[in-house]
C-alpha cells in the first residue's frame, strides 16, 4: 500500500478515543476498517495525502446483535461474520443481505467491513442497497453525541455522505420487520469479479391473508451517484396479492423512478431496460421465500 510520508498510526480501544482522534487531528486523520477499499484506491493513484491513520480493529465495533428493536451490524463486523452470524442466516427478512453477501471473493469477504462499506459512499457497492432495502439506518458518534440517519438521506453524492465533522460510522442498524418479511438482491456484472452495472435490492411483507402490506425496491450500482428507491413501483405492490401479472405491472412502473447514467461501461437505455427485468426477478425471488411461488 503506497502511502506517502511518515505517519502517525493509532489503534483506539473504544469509540470514544476514535472521537477525541479525530478532535485532535480533524482532516489529518484517516479512518482505517478492513482496509480493502483503501488499498483499491492507492493502486489506482496517487499516495494517500493524510498525516495520521486510525485503525479502528481494537475499538470494539465488531458484532452481530439485537439492540432496542433492531438488529446492530458492529461497523467493523466483516462481510464474512455477518453472512455466518444465527441471526441473519436461514432467516427470509435478512436474505437481500445473505444475497449482496455472495459475490465478494473469499478474500474481500474475510477482511471488508460493513462499516468501511457504507462509509464509502460509492455507489457501485451492493450492500448498501440490500440494506437500504431493509430500511437500514446508520449510527454516528461525534464530540456531541450520537445520531441516527436513515440510509436513504446517508448518501449525498459520489464518494459524500452526511457524516459531520468529527463523526465517524459505529453501527449499521435493520429494524426488526413485521415475521411475514423477506428479502432479495441481485446484481448485474460483467464477470465475477465485477463492480454491479446496477444492483436491484426488494423486501415484501405479507399480511395474514397473503396480501402485499409492505415493499420496498431501491436500485444502485451503475446507475447514478446515489441508491434509488422506486416509490411507484413499491405503490403497484401495495394492498395487492401477489401474481406474475402484478410483478409485471410494478416492474414496468420502475422508469418512473429510475434516470440512470450512461457511461463507458453501459448506456442509461440499456441499464433502465434491465434494471425492470432485475427488479421483477429480485421481488419474484424475495415472494418466493414466503413460499409464494410467481411461476
Amino acid at each position: 500500500m503506497a502511502i506517502s510520508g511518515d505517519k502517525n498510526f493509532f489503534m483506539p480501544e473504544n469509540p470514544h478515543d476514535v472521537v477525541q482522534l479525530l478532535a485532535v487531528h480533524g482532516d489529518r486523520a484517516v479512518l482505517l476498517a478492513g482496509g480493502t477499499f483503501l488499498h483499491a484506491l492507492l493502486a489506482r493513484g496517487p499516495a494517500l495525502r493524510a498525516e495520521v491513520l486510525v485503525d479502528l480493529r481494537r475499538a470494539g465495533l465488531s458484532y452481530v446483535k439485537a439492540a432496542n428493536g433492531t438488529l446492530a451490524l458492529g461497523a467493523m463486523t466483516t462481510f464474512r461474520e455477518i453472512a455466518e452470524a444465527e441471526r441473519i442466516k436461514d432467516r427470509p427478512v435478512y436474505g437481500a443481505i445473505r444475497d449482496a453477501l455472495e459475490y465478494p471473493p473469499a478474500q474481500i469477504r474475510n477482511m471488508a467491513t460493513v462499516g468501511g462499506c457504507v462509509a464509502a459512499a460509492y455507489p457501485l457497492f451492493d450492500l448498501p442497497v440490500a440494506l437500504m432495502a431493509l430500511d437500514g439506518s446508520v449510527k454516528a458518534l461525534g464530540p456531541r453525541a450520537s445520531r441516527e440517519i436513515g440510509l436513504d438521506k446517508f448518501f449525498v453524492d459520489y464518494f459524500e455522505h452526511a457524516l459531520g465533522k468529527g463523526e465517524f460510522l459505529t453501527d449499521v442498524v435493520v429494524p426488526m420487520l413485521p415475521s411475514q418479511s423477506a428479502s432479495a438482491f441481485l446484481k448485474l456484472e460483467t464477470n465475477a469479479n465485477d463492480l454491479a452495472l446496477l444492483n436491484v435490492g426488494a423486501r415484501v411483507t405479507l399480511d395474514e391473508s397473503g396480501i402485499c402490506r409492505e415493499a420496498r425496491v431501491v436500485i444502485g450500482g451503475g446507475v447514478g451517484k446515489v441508491p434509488v428507491r422506486m416509490d411507484s413501483c413499491e405503490s403497484v405492490l401495495k394492498g395487492q396479492r401477489p401474481s406474475p401479472e402484478l410483478l409485471e405491472e410494478a416492474s414496468q412502473a420502475i422508469p418512473l423512478d429510475l434516470h440512470p447514467v450512461s457511461d463507458h461501461r453501459a448506456s442509461a437505455q440499456y441499464r433502465s431496460t434491465v434494471a425492470k427485468v432485475y427488479a421483477r426477478r429480485t421481488l419474484k425471488r424475495a415472494f418466493g421465500r414466503l413460499g409464494v411461488e410467481l411461476g
